[in-house]
């Protein structure tokens, strides 16, 4: 039976990926518009430093997405409004490492969820963590929601497939499902091994005098970069629309490697020309990225999206918060 969207009862969340970056930010959004809030996670005991603030106040429940039963039960214990998939890999060159793990969890995990949500109540509000990945190599700029697909990595292929099985569900079963094609954002929650991360964490350990430089790859590699709690704010956005859609979230702006250095290291007040050295091991092949641009002119226009942080803002924050975190961790001593 599909259920009436009623806005003025109390609603209630179903979060995949719920103690990564995004899954962790959109939680705090969701609770402080009211929701009552559930994450599904491959293990309830781990450890979700992310989600150490709100742990009170969600509800875990351990399911795999791969795991069809496993999910019916975790919906019919939930009874969500709203479900959000943003579990996947998500470090994209790991997806070469494992890309059958990659298609089981981003392809047929969002399909296994999709499914599971028609048995159980096909009223429920489904938003699926799309990617700039699925563009790839893109074929204009910079990129909108019907720019033609063309990706490059098992991450982006597979998301291809999530995008394209969501659109499926939506016209088929006239579902509300959503895709938030969303290009780079990062926070301190993003884990190290990101670029912005690692370029301020390094920034931050070099001016305490704790690191001495810092090797990087291709410095004039440009990405669109934001700022991860302004796109989740899109995420649920799309959710509240009237009619579901498929929305590019991004800044619009493109910024290279060597930028975001020049800006961190700046900021800490050091030369980066004194800490940064290029290693040619770590460029990316060419089956990567490159120069990836969205227009989200749509998101701005029928959501009333915008980012609020600015880029170099952005660097700002997370460096100030890898510096928090360093003065407030232990040190070893030095030795004499």
């Amino acid at each position: 039976m599909r259920r009436t969207y009623d806005r003025a009862v109390s609603r209630r969340a179903l979060v995949t990926g719920i103690g990564g970056q995004d899954g962790s930010l959109l939680a705090e959004l969701l609770l402080d518009e009211g929701y009552e809030v559930y994450g599904v996670v491959r293990r309830s005991a781990a450890d979700y430093t992310n989600l150490a603030a709100i742990a009170g106040r969600i509800e875990l429940i351990e399911a795999d997405l791969n795991d069809h039963p496993a999910l019916i039960a975790a919906l019919e214990r939930s009874r969500p409004h709203e479900v959000y998939n943003l579990a996947s890999v998500s470090f994209v060159p790991k997806s070469w490492e494992e890309p059958v793990l990659t298609a089981e969890l981003a392809a047929v995990g969002a399909t296994s969820l999709l499914e599971a949500i028609r048995h159980v109540d096909a009223g429920m509000r489904f938003y699926q963590a799309s990617s700039s990945e699925i563009f790839g190599e893109p074929l204009e700029s910079p990129q909108h929601e019907t720019t033609p697909l063309n990706p490059l990595t098992p991450y982006g292929v597979a998301k291809v497939y999530a995008h394209f099985i969501t659109r499926s569900y939506r016209r088929r079963y006239g579902m509300h499902a959503s895709c938030g094609i969303l290009y780079n954002h990062t926070s301190p929650r993003q884990s190290v091994e990101f670029v912005p991360r690692k370029i301020t964490a390094a920034a931050a350990a070099i001016k305490l005098g704790l690191q001495q430089e810092l090797l990087l790859g291709d410095l004039s590699a440009r990405r669109d970069w934001g700022y991860a709690a302004d796109y989740v704010r899109g995420q649920w956005l799309m959710l509240q629309q009237d009619e579901p859609g498929d929305y590019v979230i991004a800044s619009g702006q493109a910024h290279s490697v060597g930028d975001l250095v020049a800006l961190a290291f700046g900021y800490a007040g050091l030369d980066w020309q004194e800490h940064v050295r290029v290693d040619e091991s770590l460029k990316r092949g060419s089956a990567e990225l490159h120069d990836l641009i969205g227009n989200p002119a749509a998101a701005r226009e029928r959501l009333g999206w915008h980012p609020d942080l600015t880029f170099e803002r952005l660097v700002q924050l997370l460096v100030d918060a890898e510096l928090e975190a360093l003065a407030a961790s232990p040190q070893p001593a030095s030795s004499a």
